[in-house]
């Protein structure tokens, strides 16, 4: 998937962005849905070999005030070529402590600040967390951008958001297809779109930095 060359041009519209090809998504079959801890044990050391993650969470929504949220209830990571949903149970959120803890795997995202705050009030203190809400300056945006845009902008491609889905019960036992596909799309796409803000050199001078810091730690090991 190609980028096209960075402009600084007016907000994009969402009528426009409704406008464009639609964003492809991993295939179901490259969609992996952990429910258990053996099945975790099984990817374990594929996961370990993993250097830069696409990464998102979901939580079964609050509609009450004063309602405080039970989640993540799944947890996103994703490759150029598989992503892996995690339905969170104690077992299995221990299980990803030490890779959501990892200063040398990058779990990349957009909007990470209350994922870091939930995942630091279960016990996990979450490194190598880089958001890339605030990295599209060279688009124009200063202020904070999500990931449709951030597709319409890298790819010109429209990356469907569904509210009746990102508001659906995320804690059932057996996530629907929709689920499935918006749960996974968010965490490959936020995959792509590092990818090509680092090649283009777009991600902010501090970022780049901390991105730096961390692969040259992993080329020493090597």
């Amino acid at each position: 998937m190609q980028m096209d060359t960075p402009q600084h041009t007016p907000p994009l519209s969402k009528e426009h962005i409704r406008t464009l090809p639609a964003f492809q998504n991993l295939s179901p079959d490259r969609i992996l849905v952990i429910q258990t801890l053996e099945q975790c044990k099984a990817i374990q050391a594929e996961l370990a070999s993993i250097q830069i993650f696409g990464f998102d969470t979901e939580s079964k929504p609050t509609f009450k005030v004063g309602e405080k949220s039970t989640g993540p209830h799944l947890i996103q990571l994703a490759t150029p070529k598989q992503a892996y949903l995690f339905q969170v149970s104690a077992e299995i959120l221990a299980f990803l402590k030490p890779i959501l803890e990892n200063e040398q795997q990058l779990k990349v995202g957009f909007g990470l600040k209350n994922d870091a705050h939930i995942f630091r009030s279960k016990g996990i203190q979450p490194n190598a967390m880089i958001d890339l809400s605030k990295s599209f300056a060279s688009f124009g945006y200063r202020s904070q951008v999500g990931t449709q845009t951030a597709i319409a902008l890298l790819f010109q491609r429209y990356f469907a958001k569904s509210k009746k889905v990102s508001t659906s019960n995320w804690s059932v036992k057996n996530l629907s297809p929709q689920q499935i596909n918006y749960a996974a799309a968010d965490a490959y796409a936020a995959l792509l779109s590092f990818e090509q803000l680092y090649q283009q050199q777009l991600l902010t001078t501090q970022l780049l930095q901390q991105i730096r810091r961390i692969l040259e730690g992993l080329a020493d090991k090597a």
